[in-house]
């Protein structure tokens, strides 16, 4: 693959140069070239004798093999009391030990032979991923099954692991950018799984059988999709997976519990957080599309056209012509499984907060007024499809995405039809989805810096709820 892409771009300065020369001087203005081709490497879909999904995708150039098993688990699926559950367990399964190999024992094994094993669950997904040397492939492939299946939770590292979620949110408060974060998260998501924030009560109320208890809920072979790349023999392979996860299960299938969609409420709200800081830190948003929705290739040209490029508009205005920030980006975060975001964020000086804030939602209410040039669009095309490429620079990431597409229910061809979806879409799309999507009059408003430093009070912009940002321990004191 990597030998590929830079054929590729070989060819291209080989055509530059030639061009040059028969030319004389070259006008980088009136240069052209045939179009890249790149076509998606496949990858192998077969079914083990236990039911589990796997993806293949061998690639000799180095003696190395890399797995990625996707677990349909995630911290929506965690009661509000126990908020942190869900990460504590993605974490400890593999620092706790597992098939009865000690957590130190199982360190040293694996720096021994190089290996890696590592786990995580996130909002929707748990993963447990693997890498080795091929000739040390087959123990480090046991030790992989075991922390996938049959994890032990240590329990001093069970206690390890809660006193260092405690220990974070102690310090939560100390960073403006992670308030920031985590607060237009929590409005935008208020009242829903995806807007829970861990605790020190639930932190406290996380117990090593409530880790068991949440993984043998959801880690198993009828829940997940494996991702199987490298250096490799497939019928060898096949041998292997086989034997480590064994024939099908008679135990009832997996059934997930039912997590409604955020409710598409559009409500505005004005939050600030006092931190002490001559920089104040700026979230806007809202909740935004899933996966399905026909306006998602519009919406990446409206991204990178809006502020997800160098030459975005918001850049342009609020960075290039006013100088009031050094960053200033938005984006769509499209949800795979739930509904996703909208969010436009920037830092400027304490003086210039409000202005900043109105330029940008402003520049952001532009888009919904008119169409965007065909310069922009012109723009915004070639940068998202010439780049497409680059999501497939190796043979892990190419398996894994296929595996991914599988996990989350995308339609057949979504990959290979990506590029032709987004050439098509017209500067009405554009500012059709805008219209639908873009709701300025009703984001959710996150300040965390001094107001007293402020150029206007934020009351311009409604009612204001302020944070309590004192360490938890102390609130109520």
């Amino acid at each position: 693959m990597k030998r590929l892409i830079l054929s590729i771009f070989v060819l291209i300065a080989l055509a530059a140069t030639s061009f040059a020369a028969g030319n004389g001087r070259a006008n980088p203005r009136t240069m052209s070239f045939p179009p890249l081709r790149f076509d998606i490497p496949k990858a192998e879909r077969v079914v083990l004798e236990c039911g589990l999904p796997v993806y293949l995708l061998r690639d000799p150039e180095l003696p190395i093999v890399n797995i990625t098993a996707m677990v349909r688990t995630g911290s929506v699926y965690e009661p509000a009391s126990l908020s942190g559950l869900a990460a504590l367990t993605g974490s400890v399964m593999r620092s706790g030990g597992a098939g009865g190999l000690a957590p130190e024992q199982m360190d040293d094994e694996l720096e021994f032979m190089a290996s890696s094993v590592e786990s995580g669950i996130g909002a929707d997904m748990g993963t447990v991923s693997l890498t080795s040397l091929t000739k040390n492939f087959s123990r480090t492939l046991r030790i992989f099954a075991d922390v996938l299946l049959r994890p032990d939770f240590s329990a001093k590292r069970v206690d390890i692991a809660r006193k260092h979620l405690i220990e974070g949110l102690r310090r939560q408060n100390d960073d403006p950018k992670e308030i920031a974060d985590r607060e237009i998260n929590r409005a935008i998501y208020a009242g829903h799984p995806l807007g829970n924030v861990p605790t020190l009560a639930s932190a406290n109320a996380i117990t090593r059988q409530g880790m068991l208890d949440f993984h043998r809920r959801f880690f198993r072979v009828d829940n997940m999709i494996l991702a199987v790349s490298g250096d490799f023999d497939q019928a060898a392979m096949l041998r292997e997976l086989n034997a480590v996860f064994g024939k099908t299960a008679a135990h009832p299938a997996t059934v997930l519990p039912e997590i409604p969609q955020p409710a598409a409420v559009f409500a505005p709200e004005v939050i600030y957080g006092y931190k002490d800081v001559n920089q104040s830190v700026i979230r806007m948003g809202h909740l935004g599309v899933t996966k399905d929705s026909p306006d998602i290739y519009a919406l990446r040209i409206l991204d990178y056209i809006l502020g997800g490029s160098f030459t975005s508009r918001l850049t342009l205005e609020i960075r290039t012509n006013q100088g009031l920030a050094y960053n200033v980006d938005s984006r769509f975060d499209i949800g795979r499984r739930f509904t996703g975001s909208f969010i436009a964020e920037t830092e400027t000086k304490a003086g210039t907060t409000v202005k900043a804030i109105s330029l940008m939602k402003d520049i952001i209410a532009g888009m919904t007024k008119e169409p965007v040039t065909d310069q922009e669009l012109n723009a915004a095309k070639e940068y998202i499809i010439n780049s497409f490429m680059f999501g497939f620079t190796s043979p892990a990431s190419i398996v894994t995405q296929r595996a991914r597409l599988e996990f989350y229910g995308y339609a057949p061809g979504y990959l290979e039809n990506y590029r032709d979806n987004i050439s098509r879409v017209t500067k009405a799309d554009v500012l059709a989805a805008a219209r639908r999507h873009l709701k300025p009059e009703a984001f959710k408003l996150v300040v965390v810096g001094d107001a007293a430093k402020f150029d206007k009070p934020l009351t311009v912009f409604g009612s204001v709820r302020e944070l309590d940002l004192k360490p938890e321990l102390e609130q109520g004191k």
